[in-house]
């Protein structure tokens, strides 16, 4: 799988969808970069994330399985190499889907942070949707609602601290074009989200989470 996500790399590093967005602006923000504040970006995609701290004058260690990406580090999000509280803030965006063990990768990032761990993830709507996002990409594990967050977040020994949901809006045939869906596939994609698409547009509900180490 990290083959596939290092093919889609340059996709990602030039998605509007990830490059910019109230949610990436807010995802900084908790994580409260300035000069001499350490950050790990985990699973960090096209580097947005990263650059917007490194912008803030925080200093910042990306990591993601897949080498295409160019993380600092490469690895898993359940298997950090690093040490405990290495990090004032651990940061992951829109990638916890993804995730074999959630729960596992949420306690490796609490683990290695000192103060306080931000998730951003898309929100469980439905079964038809899941069957819609894995449809558009095997590589799809499941969205979470937002119970089910708070769950990880206590089991990972973390108090959720602040919390926003909010509506993503990206474009249809650019997100079903960035995982190369076949055209067969997308036909049953949009017919299980044809409720959350208008004007060639796709709502993506999704939460942010800061959470505190207790």
């Amino acid at each position: 799988m990290t083959d596939l996500w290092s093919e889609r790399a340059e996709a990602y590093r030039t998605s509007q969808t990830h490059a910019s967005g109230d949610d990436l602006d807010l995802v900084v923000e908790w994580c409260e970069p300035r000069p001499g504040v350490t950050v790990l970006d985990v699973a960090t995609g096209g580097g947005h994330v990263a650059r917007r701290l490194r912008e803030a004058g925080a200093t910042v260690v990306t990591t993601d399985a897949a080498p295409g990406m160019k993380p600092d580090a490469i690895a898993p999000a359940d298997d950090l190499p690093f040490d405990d509280a290495s990090f004032d803030a651990v940061a992951c965006r829109i990638a916890a889907h993804h995730f074999p063990d959630v729960l596992a990768a949420v306690k490796e990032m609490a683990r290695v942070a000192r103060e306080r761990v931000v998730i951003e993830d898309n929100v469980f709507t439905s079964e038809s949707a899941e069957e819609a996002d894995r449809l558009r990409d095997p590589s799809h594990v499941r969205n979470y609602g937002v119970g089910e967050w708070h769950s990880f977040f206590e089991l990972a020994g973390l108090e959720v601290a602040e919390e926003v949901f909010m509506v993503r809006d990206t474009d249809f045939e650019d997100w079903l074009a960035r995982t190369e869906t076949p055209e067969g596939d997308r036909v049953r994609v949009r017919e299980l989200l044809d409720s959350r698409v208008h004007d060639g547009r796709l709502d993506l509900p999704t939460v942010v989470l800061k959470g505190i180490k207790k």
